[in-house]
């Protein structure tokens, strides 16, 4: 109904798409939620998305003006899957606008973070506390914690070597 208003941003419906399932498919590794101990819940799994979704974002924001639309994409894609999950697991249209705003609102949170924790001299730190933070609602043995972070670590090490092209097409690493 908008698309006159936002050509740019939504003229092609299953843009971002690409990237949202590769981001998706690492967001299902099982290692999250054995070695990493996050909860294998609705909401842990939701964790592990939008923390995966979030450092994705903050490298798109080191294209500059270039990342923009495939930043966009990629978050356009986000609310497009959570009203859709959300609807099917039956939340209506009285509720349903109000959750959704509050997951992009802890996607936003979540990247805020991440681009702390990169720009964070002392990365170490950073990323255990983003670890802690993004992915745990309660506070982590130190295995777990210690897996985590090495793994998100890992991801942005990749993330910092793939071109925007490939990221777009969802070959993050």
């Amino acid at each position: 109904m908008l698309q006159f208003l936002f050509r740019r941003l939504t003229a092609e419906p299953r843009r971002g798409a690409a990237l949202f399932e590769s981001v998706n498919a690492a967001a299902r590794q099982p290692h999250w939620y054995v070695e990493g101990q996050v909860p294998d819940t609705i909401d842990g799994r939701f964790a592990v998305l939008a923390t995966l979704l979030a450092l994705v974002l903050v490298r798109l924001e080191r294209f500059g003006d270039d990342g923009n639309p495939a930043s966009v994409a990629l978050t356009e894609r986000f609310i497009e899957v959570m009203e859709a999950e959300h609807r099917e697991l039956g939340l209506g249209d009285p509720t349903l606008g109000k959750t959704v705003r509050k997951l992009v609102g802890s996607l936003a949170r979540r990247t805020e973070l991440w681009r702390s924790a990169v720009a964070d001299e002392d990365w170490t730190t950073g990323i255990l506390g983003a670890t802690r933070a993004t992915l745990y609602a309660q506070q982590p043995d130190a295995a777990p914690l210690d897996h985590s972070a090495a793994r998100l670590r890992s991801l942005w090490s990749e993330l910092e070597t793939v071109e925007l092209a490939d990221i777009e097409q969802g070959r993050l690493g």
